[in-house]
């Protein structure tokens, strides 16, 4: 038995996210998991560092798979690149240790997150960013940003409905980046739940137009209520940037 290491780069526009559906075959999971299964001629499945949400994309997501198969790594990428659809690519594949597991095992996760913050939209980023047409206040957004910086229970920045999982994590950074009009929003943590990112950016979003104010931020996190945050921003502007072991 060996234990395959991948990392992947999809474009999730037109798939339901990651996890594999039972009503459904248009996931990145079911996708790279049926080319697998016929490479290796068993039934693969596949762990990822994280299920990213539906439109959500991944610069380097990673996951791992268990096989009896002897075909040599960079056959298995080859293979892949030949199999699967354009939109996602295996970038490379590393055989590790039995006891390694993509999720348990990650340290730090890395989410970018695209704003195009000006009057009229990118043509050829539409895609992969939010269009903000109204001013964004740089300085207060990062204001609102520090207070979210370290321990916290996020509960009121996620839309995860179950009462039986932590909702404690731990945010690293929060880095904003305005490069003529063209945002970039940086947050690293621990991990991440269902739309937590999302619902972060919709909110630093709001105090960027002067919906709200940066000290509400600490009064959202301690209401431990969803509909206290900002709205949640689209799915197309949200890339997996990097996971670290």
């Amino acid at each position: 038995m060996r234990n395959i290491k991948i990392v992947i780069e999809y474009d999730g526009t037109r798939y339901k996210g990651w996890q594999r559906l039972g009503d459904s075959d248009n996931t990145i999971q079911h996708k790279i998991e049926a080319v697998l299964s016929k490479m290796a001629e068993e039934n693969i499945e596949i762990t990822a560092s994280g299920r990213t949400d539906a439109g959500v994309h991944a610069s380097n997501q990673v996951a791992n798979f268990r096989t009896d198969s002897t075909m040599p790594t960079h056959k298995m990428r080859s293979y892949c690149y030949e199999f699967l659809p354009e939109d996602i690519v295996i970038k490379s594949v590393e055989e590790v240790d039995l006891n390694f597991h993509a999720r348990y095992n990650a340290k730090v996760k890395k989410y970018i997150y695209n704003i195009c913050n000006n009057k009229v939209h990118d043509v050829f980023t539409r895609k992969y960013d939010y269009h903000v047409p109204l001013p964004l206040n740089i300085e207060k957004m990062r204001k609102a940003a520090e207070v979210l910086v370290g321990e916290h229970d996020f509960q009121s920045f996620t839309t995860l409905k179950t009462k039986k999982k932590s909702t404690i994590r731990t945010i690293y950074t929060i880095n904003i980046i305005n490069d003529d009009g063209n945002i970039e929003i940086s947050v690293q943590g621990n991990g991440f739940m269902k739309n937590m990112v999302r619902i972060i950016v919709g909110t630093l979003v709001e105090v960027g137009l002067g919906e709200r104010d940066a000290n509400e931020i600490s009064d959202i996190l301690d209401r431990k209520e969803r509909k206290y945050a900002g709205h949640i921003a689209p799915a197309k502007g949200l890339f997996l940037e990097e996971v670290n072991y």
